[in-house]
């Protein structure tokens, strides 16, 4: 049998760094201050199989320098002098953004619907009302929406979801959400498939079983998880387009059109989808000062090499689009930092 195809994050030292850290510092305070003035920072990501966890093991990395760091001048770490950051796994989005409004979580990726959802107390968060001590970093990278099914499956478009075994991801993320409101726009009703709620690694696992018959998923590409399923010839990805799509897109505008290009997988040909963007999220409560530090670590140009050898979507990183589509204000911290760069701060930064 021959090996899968791993990311080269898998194997890359500051990665299993990352990973021993995670363990170490789940249960250590937030932003605890010690004598040795050391700070804990979490990062929520999402599945250990998605784009956000190894994007937040990048930035993590980045952002921080322990006691007894090499300077920055002499080749050492770049980040927040006695910053100790870690990508923490969680269950996505939703989780992510409660988690900053909880103050479990100092900061985390979110995509931009949830953010908007969340900031303004809209969609699936009119119940519990807004999530007002959101404030952005940066905006990251696009994420799209991925259909998955079986290759031997007669499923050919969205509508012919119906009667089938399909995941929409777990409770709490944002993968989950868009899937809902995709499902609506070619009106299909939860109980018109089997709805199941599986993370992206479980999900692979059924359905190469044969225990599911597709997957929705909205993650940066490639995806780790879609491209083992490509490189054994199991799966194909369905289009989401035309004119339902195009409705979707002007009723949430927080939706893009996007394409998942040819080469993106092994075997599966150009297919038309939508996106949104991927946002970095802090609490209003972090101090000014420090999320400036990250943020000026973010755009170093150390961590230009971490972005462009880490993980694919790093290399979509780039300060030049750090700011579009931001759909909650700016850490009075981050705006300091891109008012100094002299970039042009959107309407909603304030």
């Amino acid at each position: 049998m021959r090996a899968k195809r791993r990311s080269p994050l898998v194997t890359g030292k500051w990665y299993r760094r990352g990973l021993a850290l995670a363990g170490t510092l789940a249960v250590l305070v937030p932003l605890a201050l010690t004598a040795q003035e050391i700070h804990f920072f979490r990062i929520g990501t999402g599945s250990t199989a998605g784009t956000y966890f190894p994007v937040g093991g990048i930035i993590a990395s980045a952002i921080s320098k322990p006691p007894g760091s090499r300077d920055c001048a002499a080749g050492g770490s770049c980040g927040v002098p006695g910053l100790i950051a870690v990508a923490q796994s969680t269950e996505g989005s939703v989780a992510n953004v409660m988690g900053i409004a909880s103050g479990t979580l100092e900061s985390g990726l979110s995509q931009a619907d949830v953010s908007y959802w969340a900031y303004t107390g809209e969609g699936i968060f009119k119940k519990d009302g807004a999530l007002t001590k959101l404030r952005a970093v940066a905006n990251l990278f696009p994420e799209a929406v991925h259909l998955v099914v079986r290759r031997d499956s007669n499923i050919e478009s969205v509508a012919d979801l119906r009667g089938k075994r399909i995941s929409l991801d777990r409770e709490g993320s944002g993968s989950r959400v868009d899937a809902l409101l995709i499902l609506k726009a070619y009106g299909l009703r939860l109980k018109d498939i089997t709805a199941e709620a599986w993370a992206a690694g479980a999900a692979v696992d059924l359905l190469r079983a044969g225990e599911l018959d597709g997957f929705f998923m909205v993650v940066g590409t490639p995806a780790a998880a879609v491209a083992e399923l490509a490189d054994d010839s199991l799966i194909r990805l369905i289009p989401i387009a035309g004119p339902k799509a195009d409705k979707l897109r002007e009723d949430y505008p927080f939706f893009s059109a996007d394409r998942i290009a040819p080469g993106t997988y092994l075997n599966v040909p150009t297919t038309e989808t939508l996106s949104v963007g991927a946002q970095w999220l802090v609490s209003a409560d972090v101090p000014e000062e420090l999320v400036y530090g990250i943020t000026r670590a973010l755009w170093d140009p150390s961590t230009r090499r971490l972005l462009d050898n880490g993980h694919p979507k790093g290399r979509l990183i780039n300060i030049d689009s750090a700011l579009d589509g931001l759909v909650v204000p700016l850490h009075p911290g981050a705006r300091r930092y891109y008012e100094e760069a002299g970039l042009e701060l959107p309407a909603q930064a304030e």
